[in-house]
């Protein structure tokens, strides 16, 4: 696949991966920035393409954000890694039937989800600041595996924005994580579903390698920042972060789907 290119529009969608980066490390959901910034600027490429191109950006930043935090934040192994070995195979099952995704049926789906993310954190002020010990039993767990493993990773693969901010909020709302601990263990789910996904994509030859990389570095330095920044500020900051970023993206992707 190949797409033209100027420079003006490298710049700008390296800044939208550098922030992207950022935004995915603090509270998830990176590809909200990322693909938005793709589908404007190229509104007439097919979707499946963006898709591909944003999931090899988006490994990038989620490898560097779960290295970081994994070095400072406790995992519970023993729910982590059957998550992971699900999402894997839930991504690539998604990714096989993303091309039948059109690019603008995309950005009311993503409108959709954005939505209720904020309704669910708005309702619940409380969630994620502190942690609660007490939801963690074996059926809960059961239940996180199956929700992200499998319903939010097959999201990821199909279409992908908000699967980072889809992820914390099963490990805070079922299992009673606080946001950062709850964000450790959604960059190495988040990983598997970006691996699974990007792996489907690359054989089917969707991917626009030097697009993506070069994104991809914005996004690694961006993560980086983004983890270091979540840790040292806390919960609270993460969820104001949170907050923000899904008012703003609903009111931009709200807009393009007015004037279009």
């Amino acid at each position: 696949m190949t797409i033209e290119l100027d420079a003006s529009l490298i710049a700008l969608l390296v800044a939208a991966a550098l922030f992207a980066g950022w935004v995915d490390a603090v509270v998830g959901g990176g590809g909200l920035v990322q693909l938005p910034a793709l589908l404007v600027a190229f509104p007439h490429t097919p979707a499946v393409a963006l898709l591909a191109t944003n999931k090899l950006a988006s490994i990038c930043g989620t490898s560097v954000s779960a290295i970081t935090y994994a070095r400072r934040i406790k995992l519970e192994h023993r729910l982590l890694w059957p998550t992971v070995a699900l999402a894997l195979a839930g991504a690539g099952a998604g990714a096989a039937t993303a091309s039948a995704v059109s690019s603008q049926a995309l950005k009311p789906i993503v409108i959709a989800v954005l939505a209720s993310v904020l309704v669910l954190v708005m309702a619940r002020p409380e969630l994620g600041i502190e942690p609660q010990p007490k939801l963690r039993t074996p059926h809960r767990a059961a239940a996180v595996m199956l929700v992200c493993g499998v319903a939010i990773a097959c999201y990821d693969g199909l279409i992908g924005p908000g699967t980072g901010v889809f992820l914390s909020v099963a490990f805070t709302v079922i299992l009673g994580f606080d946001y950062v601990t709850a964000a450790a263990h959604t960059k190495v789910v988040n990983v598997a579903t970006n691996f699974g996904g990007l792996a489907v994509f690359a054989v089917q030859g969707h991917v626009w390698w030097p697009l993506g990389i070069t994104m991809g570095l914005a996004t690694m330095a961006g993560a980086w920042i983004g983890a270091r920044t979540a840790i040292a500020k806390g919960s609270g900051f993460v969820r104001a972060i949170l907050v923000i970023t899904v008012l703003a993206l609903l009111a931009r992707l709200g807009w393009d789907v007015w004037v279009s």
